[in-house]
């Protein structure tokens, strides 16, 4: 049994946005410790033979007053980017150089924000420089590292691996091999992690 949950998401995912800043309070809270699970959800719903909504008229036009109904009654800081879909392959491989060099979280936040919360242009090259600047990150040799086929495969396992667990969307939970898909079921996640935390209190308890 883990005492974590994973957390399996796209920066593209606006759903995955209003999730991470909800799992972010539990973490902050200490209820449990989570594993971010980087997957590039294009490749994802290809191989999953998935549809994105943002190719269908009226389900991206949903997709838009949903986000912000949800955010607004989370309490949840968002912009629907206007400049959607945003390509966000080189940013997904940054969260991995991001954990060798030990600035994961403060990574994943900085994106998160720029796209979901400030609405920024990240298609836009000096943007996204500029984003980076202000993490202390150069972007030149950042980015640099992005086009490093060890970081290459790493992401594309991470999101092979996904789908062979039965995942096939973003943002997706999962606790002890069990799956829940969607923002509005990290709460069912929650509870799950709470069961085999208070398991693990009782075996603790039990044997001293």
């Amino acid at each position: 049994m883990t005492k974590f949950i994973e957390f399996y998401f796209d920066f593209s995912s606006p759903y995955s946005y209003i999730g991470y800043k909800e799992i972010r309070r539990f973490e902050k809270n200490n209820l449990f410790k989570i594993k971010y699970m980087p997957i590039l959800l294009g490749g994802l719903h290809n191989s999953a033979g998935v549809t994105p909504a943002a190719f269908i008229s009226l389900k991206k036009k949903y997709m838009i007053d949903d986000t912000n109904l949800i955010s607004k009654k989370k309490n949840i800081k968002f912009i629907f980017n206007s400049y959607f879909p945003i390509k966000t392959v080189n940013f997904m491989r940054g969260i991995i150089i991001a954990e060798k060099g030990d600035f994961q979280k403060i990574y994943i936040e900085k994106i998160f924000d720029a796209i979901w919360r400030d609405g920024l242009n990240m298609n836009d090259q000096t943007i996204i420089e500029k984003v980076h600047k202000n993490m202390d990150i150069n972007p030149e040799s950042f980015f640099k590292k992005a086009t490093d086929q060890k970081i290459k495969d790493k992401l594309r396992k991470l999101t092979d691996n996904a789908l062979k667990k039965g995942i096939f969307g973003a943002p997706t939970f999962l606790v002890n091999k069990k799956i829940f898909w969607g923002q509005d079921r990290l709460t069912y996640a929650v509870d799950e992690i709470k069961k085999i935390i208070y398991f693990f209190s009782l075996c603790t308890t039990s044997n001293p």
